[in-house]
């Protein structure tokens, strides 16, 4: 009892999957008696959930294995890389252990072989909706690990393997837990989340009193019901997601779609073998505007996919200049080790050309995000606070996620906290941020 605490240092990289996972890795641990430490020197022990998505991404991941190596000497690696230990080991044989993605009960394992829980009753306290690494007003809420898509350019089944969707009673319930904790905003994601229950064959599950199936529309609809705002990310366009955009409509959800369309030219959706019937995506958009004037969508794109040439690039940016997407973010193409793309015997773009294109495609879609955000002056807009300052907090309006998007920032006569939701009088705008006055 007189024994101190256990200290973990933690590392989360990679995506908000990921960090979903290192969520629950720390809740689990802090249950437990562990404490968390701010430095690796300070630690007792520390945990590196790793990302291997792209070859960039793996050298972060790498450096922070190397510098925790460094400055604690105990170290245990985690989460997408460790899916192919062999490159972890061959660079770091001193590790103490490796576990793949979501292997929450392996890293525990690791965890108390190399540094045993010293049990008390009062510092295994932890709070019922777990310890978060967001702020204390949003957090994630993930309904599904792993996919059913086979796109060349990605590894992600290989790494996480097939959609396993939660019951819909359990992510209800954490997300209940969330907002009786004070949570405002809850960011909903999964691999594909419009897939969400098709492995289940959508069965229903109980929650308070009643049973919700484990249908893509039932469950953004039950999460409406709790009182925070509901944001659905990484959402493809198969015919169901329709129907969710009345919800949108309805202010249940906020009109908000993050879909990664990753092209638009058919010749690269083709090679990259993309789910969904992308050719009818304009038609569709136009129809879901129709049904929810105030919604906004955000996508993300990849220039320089082997094969593509200056026909399919000049295709993307008229496609993009018809569809004018509310928030959009573009990558240069990145070659992914074990990745299907390899194998296609498509012509490599090379790098100039790839940068030459990824800055035309960002200008443009500059000049779309300008016009758009122009048409909200003079609106009164709902935005979430973030940040407070001596005069002016920064915040974001429902067409922003936090991290990725814009922000909105509000000078106020009053005093304002992180969490609040305010009405903010829009005055001015740039390319990105929209700027106003509480009201």
């Amino acid at each position: 009892m007189n024994a101190p605490a256990p200290k973990i240092s933690f590392v989360s990289l990679g995506c908000p999957k990921a960090l979903v996972d290192s969520e629950r890795i720390i809740t689990s641990l802090r249950s437990e008696g562990y404490e968390l430490s701010r430095t690796h020197a300070g630690a007792d022990l520390v945990i590196v959930n790793t990302c291997g998505f792209l070859d960039s991404a793996k050298a972060e991941s790498l450096d922070n294995i190397g510098k925790a190596l460094s400055e604690n000497g105990k170290v245990i690696v985690t989460g997408c890389m460790g899916a192919e230990p062999e490159q972890i080991r061959e660079r770091f044989p001193d590790v103490l252990a490796i576990t793949g993605p979501q292997a929450y009960e392996s890293v525990l394992g690791a965890v108390h072989e190399a540094l045993p829980p010293a049990h008390d009753p009062f510092l295994d306290l932890v709070p019922s909706q777990g310890i978060k690494l967001t702020p204390r007003h949003y957090a994630y809420l993930k309904i599904s690990e792993g996919c059913n898509n086979r796109c060349s350019f990605c590894i992600i089944p290989k790494l996480r393997g097939d959609l396993v969707s939660r019951p819909a009673g359990d992510v209800l319930r954490e997300a209940e837990k969330l907002v009786a904790a004070g949570v405002k905003e809850l960011l909903v994601i999964s691999q594909d989340t419009s897939a969400y229950g098709v492995d289940l064959r959508y069965a229903a599950s109980p929650f308070k009193d009643r049973e919700v199936r484990a249908k893509f529309l039932d469950l953004s609809r039950e999460l409406g019901q709790l009182g925070a705002w509901v944001r659905l990310h990484y959402v493809y366009p198969y015919p169901h997601v329709d129907e969710v955009i009345q919800l949108m409509s309805d202010g249940l959800v906020l009109p908000y779609l993050d879909i990664p369309f990753q092209h638009a030219s058919p010749n690269v959706l083709k090679a990259m073998r993309r789910p969904a019937h992308q050719e009818k995506t304009l038609e569709r958009i136009r129809r879901w505007r129709e049904i929810c004037p105030d919604l906004g969508v955000r996508s993300t794109f990849i220039v320089g996919f082997p094969g593509e040439t200056d026909e399919d690039f000049e295709f993307l940016l008229s496609w993009l200049k018809e569809a004018r997407l509310e928030r959009v973010g573009c990558f240069k193409y990145e070659p992914v080790k074990g990745a299907v793309a390899n194998e296609l015997g498509l012509p490599q773009v090379p790098e100039e050309v790839k940068e030459q294109r990824h800055r035309r495609f960002m200008e443009a879609q500059q000049a779309i995000s300008a016009r758009v955000l122009q048409a909200r002056v003079g609106r009164r807009l709902k935005v979430i606070i973030d940040e407070v300052g001596p005069t002016v907090a920064v915040g974001r309006s429902v067409w922003d996620a936090p991290e990725i998007d814009g922000h909105v920032h509000v000078a106020s006569r009053r005093p304002l906290r992180v969490g609040d939701i305010v009405t903010v009088k829009i005055e001015r705008a740039d390319a990105y941020d929209l700027h106003g006055m509480a009201v």
